[in-house]
């Protein structure tokens, strides 16, 4: 049986999809990773069958500009591994391993706004894939 699943860092999202959409069929599984790491834990996903549903390096912020990171996957069992998903993971965790960390990242004051940009472009994605439903 297939399933859609969140794999973020964003501590925001904990508890949101559930109060936002009570019927919705989506896990989040909330994480303590860095950046990277959750892209890596991503393409674990893909490895297992999974299938990408929102892009690993979405919106107009570079990575590692950001501590947050959320990724709606498809879950399939018994599936093949999807390429495409595979390709695009990897190519994000690429590009990810060309940038440097941002200083700025690590300032209290900005996690709620890093946080708050992460969670609406994942919203955003889960918005998409429910007007499907």
């Amino acid at each position: 049986m297939n399933s859609f699943q969140i794999i973020t860092n964003n501590p925001s999202l904990e508890g949101e999809l559930s109060h936002r959409y009570p019927e919705a069929p989506i896990d989040v599984s909330y994480r303590k990773l860095s950046f990277r790491s959750v892209l890596t834990a991503v393409r674990d996903e893909i490895h297992g069958g999974a299938k990408l549903l929102s892009h690993p390096l979405s919106g107009s912020v570079k990575p590692l500009e950001t501590p947050y990171k959320s990724v709606l996957i498809e879950r399939r069992d018994g599936a093949d591994l999807d390429l495409d998903s595979l390709s695009l993971i990897e190519n994000a965790i690429q590009a990810c391993d060309k940038f440097k960390e941002q200083d700025r990242i690590h300032i209290p004051e900005l996690q709620k706004d890093f946080q708050l940009v992460d969670r609406s472009l994942i919203l955003t994605a889960v918005d998409s894939l429910l007007s499907d439903f």
